[in-house]
């Protein structure tokens, strides 16, 4: 059970491919990214104004006279209005847009999560996917808002002084630049090692929500079989492993702004030593000078700015690659176009075959049985036999390798999936109930349009009422998470009736009764039997005394029906299902 990190897939090197993916999700909201590049674009002339603005203070310095000193203050008072202004509309419209491309983002992912076909998730932790929609998701979050403000604004301020230098000085500027290639190699090096930390970050996240929703989900087990100091250690281990990367995050981030702030302190050391020269200083005055070193200072922050947030950026741009590989992932196939309001029910299984992904031996081989409209067959036979494998086949949760299933002498892969499903109810040996009212769970997803009588008379079907109408507030009672308020044997009734109010032409039971006492065995059988006239029912069950009336029984045995008959017929052959109802038999006894 020990948890081990996921090989986790390298971001392209590139990553303006991803960039230009995100870019798709601004598009939407241009106006609104318009006015934040204004802002920013405010913000970066008030800044480049207040370097240039030097010049005369020191005239006013020089000549104080009344109508310096009201110019002067006048300047100071509009220059920080107009960078407030600019402040403003940069934060708030990229927020807007941030938080809008996220909501989108967000939605796209858990829109494709619903789409993914039933390996997806056999293959990938729960944990691990609300990892990618909560933490990941913010990751680009922060680098479609910050990152990008941040970036837009400083580096508007940098172009603008720039200019404002190379106006006043071109061969200072020049001299100035020349650390400009050197910071750039610092830069890059700096993202390339942000990215690749980021994605292992991103991995130790998605560890550490996959062991806590193990544990909080699983907290009776953990319980009552002591298990609480091998969880606290299995935690801290993925815990420590997220410290580990983070503080790796942290030592490149501190190490590479000092490093490019003392790059541009060289310059700016280079500068003033270079402007003392009369050749090079020309003809420009105290002002001009004072002005000059005030942009070349002013720089050093928008530049240690922009290049911090490459953080920001980079662990969005592995965030993004993440996010996009989900949502890549190829939905369910669904072919079919055939929609049926109501089939018959005829079932036929013609030399089916079937074998999970990366295995060599098929689960299912050769399985071939007709089954009429409205007959109720059995599965029995010992775990891992394959009868949930083959009930699994019906909805088409997995693809059948080989053969043919047909209902109504239709293929399965003819059915589109929402209208094959729709023929289809299933009541599974895990029940799975939501954090919503017992009336609301009965009524789910596409029944939930279904009348307050039909959700009563459904439980009243499956012997729900009985508990329903002890419950402070009857049907509009909350339940807990997965029915945490519930006995097992309540949450399987709500499930029948599920079922039942469903009023498929096809039922499938797995373990329906497993969870039921004897007593409620007793009426759920009944209420089963009412339920399951003029249905094709197929129930799984390994208590042999709950499918004793089934019109066919079906042994099954390495994925392959070894014994079929009626209950009589089998005892009377002496084979596999005697001996199994013997068992059953002697133990009950």
């Amino acid at each position: 059970m020990q948890t081990r990190p996921e090989p986790l897939k390298t971001p392209p090197a590139g990553s303006w491919t991803t960039y230009k993916r995100l870019l798709k999700y601004v598009k939407p909201f241009w106006f609104a990214f318009s006015l934040a590049v204004f802002g920013n674009i405010i913000y970066a002339a008030a800044s480049t104004g207040m370097a240039a603005a030097m010049e005369y203070v020191i005239t006013a310095i020089e000549n104080p006279s009344d109508q310096n000193r009201m110019l002067l203050t006048g300047l100071i008072v509009g220059v920080f209005a107009f960078r407030g202004v600019g402040t403003f509309f940069s934060q708030y419209f990229i927020s807007y847009v941030g938080r809008n491309v996220i909501n989108a983002l967000r939605n796209d992912v858990f829109d494709r999560l619903m789409s993914l076909p039933s390996r997806y998730y056999d293959e990938n932790a729960s944990g691990r996917l609300v990892s990618k929609l909560t933490f990941n998701v913010e990751q680009v979050a922060d680098a479609a808002t910050n990152a990008v403000t941040i970036t837009l604004r400083e580096g508007l301020t940098i172009l603008g002084l720039l200019g404002f230098m190379l106006y006043t000085n071109w061969k200072l500027t020049l001299i100035f630049l020349t650390a400009g290639p050197v910071i750039g190699l610092v830069v890059n090096y700096a993202s390339k090692r942000f990215r690749r930390i980021s994605k292992r970050i991103q991995g130790s996240m998605g560890d550490i929500t996959h062991v806590a929703s193990e544990s909080i989900t699983g907290y009776r087990v953990v319980r009552t079989f002591g298990g609480e100091d091998y969880e606290r250690e299995r935690f801290r281990e993925v815990s420590a492993r997220n410290l580990k990367q983070s503080l790796k995050m942290a030592s490149t981030q501190a190490i590479s702004v000092p490093v490019i702030q003392v790059l541009v302190a060289f310059a700016i050391a280079a500068l003033v030593w270079t402007m003392l020269a009369p050749e090079i200083r020309g003809e420009m005055s105290t002002g001009q000078l004072i002005a000059f070193i005030t942009a070349a200072t002013t720089m050093a922050k928008p530049i240690r700015q922009v290049t911090s947030v490459h953080a920001k950026i980079q662990k969005g741009v592995a965030a993004a690659f993440d996010v996009f590989e989900t949502m890549d992932e190829k939905p369910e196939e669904d072919p079919g176009s055939y929609k049926p309001q109501r089939v018959k029910g005829d079932i036929t299984f013609d030399q089916v075959s079937f074998r999970y992904r990366d295995q060599l031996d098929n689960v299912l081989e050769g399985i071939t049985i007709d089954i009429p409209a409205g007959q109720s067959v059995a599965l029995v036979g010992r775990s891992g036999s394959g009868k949930s494998t083959m009930v699994s086949l019906l909805p088409r949760f997995y693809e059948y390798t080989g053969g043919a299933i047909r209902i109504d002498d239709h293929e399965l892969k003819e059915f589109s999936l929402q209208s094959l499903r729709a023929q289809i109810a299933l009541v599974n040996q895990n029940v799975v109930l939501f954090n919503d009212t017992i009336a609301a769970n009965i009524a789910y997803g596409s029944l939930r349009d279904c009348s307050r009588e039909e959700i009563m008379e459904a439980a009243e079907k499956a012997h729900a009422l009985e508990f329903i109408n002890r419950m402070p507030e009857g049907l509009d009672t909350m339940i807990g998470d997965n029915g945490v308020m519930l006995s097992g044997g309540q949450r399987q009734r709500l499930a029948i009736a599920r079922a039942i109010l469903k009023d498929a032409p096809i039922l499938i039971l797995d373990e329906a009764t497993s969870a039921l006492d004897t007593e409620s065995e007793r009426h759920i059988q009944e209420a089963l039997e009412t339920v399951m006239q003029g249905r094709t029912t197929l129930v799984i069950a390994h208590r042999l005394s709950t499918i004793e009336k089934a019109d066919r029984i079906l042994v099954m045995d390495n994925g392959r029906i070894v014994e079929s008959g009626s209950h009589g017929e089998l005892l009377a052959a002496g084979g596999a299902y005697a001996q199994l109802h013997q068992i059953q038999f002697s133990e009950h006894a």
